[in-house]
């Protein structure tokens, strides 16, 4: 079954920017809408941004103005630009397929504090 391997996260002061990268373990993810979801302590997992296989993006209400998702179908990558970030957006990263995901990765820690 595919793998996703989340990278990007870190250390980073309100207002200040992101980049999150999702690789696919293997090719024909193409087909599937893909998302990044966010987990953050004592609170359950919610989605935040997806991305259909044609490249149309919807995002949670939260997030939407200051994260972007993309996706490069070639590289089987999807990738999530956060500007703005605030303390309520610090959470454990994570992407995988929109519906019925499948083998969670380890994801990826963003913290956002001054």
């Amino acid at each position: 079954q595919v793998q996703f391997v989340e990278s990007g996260g870190g250390l980073v002061q309100p207002g200040g920017s992101l980049r999150l990268s999702c690789a696919a373990s293997r090719s024909g993810f193409s087909v599937y809408a893909m998302a990044w979801y966010r987990q953050a302590p004592g609170k359950q997992r919610e989605l935040v941004a997806a991305i259909t296989s044609g490249g149309s993006t919807n995002y949670a209400d939260s997030v939407k103005g200051r994260f972007t998702i993309s996706r490069d179908n070639a590289k089987n990558t999807v990738d999530l630009q956060m500007n703005g970030l605030k303390p309520e957006d610090t959470a454990i990263y994570y992407c995988n397929r929109k519906y019925n995901p499948v083998n969670w990765g380890q994801g990826t820690q963003v913290t956002v504090s001054s």
